[in-house]
């Protein structure tokens, strides 16, 4: 007997993923890749590499889905709706579900498997959502939910005797207790992204979503430029990203493209900016003296900035940073 589980590698689905594979059932991990797994923002490595870890400690196939532009198209309009922020939670389910599904016939595989837990998160995890995401999948009776099966009706797998369903649990709620217990007895000592999570949630960056969405502007290279630093709107047609520390720096300097303009301190430490669209030497001069406020200037009043478009040659100007009040009209 084979399914598909969905596999994050946080804890919980983890767990499923133990309790399966303790039923016998021949599992086969699928992770989807999108540009906002709040795992990749921490540094400690990204939501698939956990999965592919855990899978290859339990020796089950791995899939990686890269579903990135189908999941910007969701994010601009949900069906669903957002959450507290730009979190699409009920339209991420289901797009993930359908491509489980497309996969299912391809590998043999007759349900689907996922770690959720009843009542843990509140925009998709209760039961009127869950029922939502399943049919709106084409997936209903065929989603088992092993950490809190006996709370919720008996599944296609569980009424024909696939899984014996009171090997099955009856978690509910947002306390990880039952589960850290359950992980010290499967001897899971590593989840270093237990709680999973979503750039989309955090408020800061969902403001800056929001304006990419209301610009006309939601593509992954400006996705991963925004996430790459301090982030300014001038026009509709016109941003700049000023790096906040080294790595930032760098991140944004790889992420610089032809037409980009290129804003940096001369003689001085200080931020990289990325500015994308239409400047004009106002705008240029403004973009200087952002940047120049985050410069290390040493108690000097001004700073040579150099700027310019790529691949033209680059020019400099001196000026003054520009005043926190005027700074907060630009920055999203």
């Amino acid at each position: 007997m084979k399914a598909i589980i969905l596999l994050s590698g946080g804890l919980d689905s983890t767990i499923a993923a133990e309790l399966m594979d303790a039923q016998g059932i021949e599992l086969l991990a699928l992770n989807f890749k999108t540009p906002f797994c709040l795992c990749d923002r921490k540094g400690s490595g990204s939501c698939g590499n956990y999965a592919y870890k855990v899978a290859i400690q339990l020796g089950i196939e791995f899939r990686l889905i890269n579903a990135a532009d189908d999941f910007l198209e969701v994010l601009k309009k949900p069906k669903y709706g957002y959450g507290s922020n730009m979190n699409p939670c009920i339209d991420c389910r289901i797009l993930f579900f359908r491509k489980s599904k497309e996969l299912m016939r391809g590998v043999g595989a007759l349900f689907i498997i996922t770690g959720e837990v009843l009542g843990q998160r509140p925009m998709s995890q209760f039961k009127r959502q869950m029922d939502i995401i399943e049919k709106e999948a084409g997936l209903e009776g065929l989603v088992v939910r092993p950490l809190s099966a006996k709370l919720l009706p008996p599944t296609i797998p569980e009424k024909l005797g696939w899984i014996n369903r009171e090997k099955l649990l009856d978690i509910t709620g947002r306390s990880r207790k039952r589960q850290i217990a359950l992980a010290k007895e499967f001897g899971i000592n590593d989840y270093p992204c237990a709680a999973g999570g979503c750039l989309l949630t955090d408020a800061g960056f969902a403001r800056k979503v929001k304006d990419l969405i209301t610009h006309d502007e939601l593509n992954l290279s400006n996705i991963q430029l925004l996430k790459s630093g301090r982030y300014f709107r001038f026009s509709k047609e016109t941003k700049l990203v000023v790096g906040r520390n080294e790595k930032e720096n760098k991140s944004l300097a790889m992420l610089a493209r032809e037409g980009d303009f290129v804003f940096r301190p001369l003689h001085i430490q200080g931020p990289l900016g990325i500015g994308r669209g239409f400047f004009d030497p106002n705008l240029i001069n403004l973009s200087c003296k952002i940047v120049a406020r985050y410069s290390d200037r040493d108690g000097n009043n001004s700073a040579e900035i150099s700027y310019g478009r790529i691949p033209e040659a680059e020019s400099s100007l001196i000026t003054s940073p520009l005043g926190e009040d005027e700074l907060e009209r630009f920055r999203v």
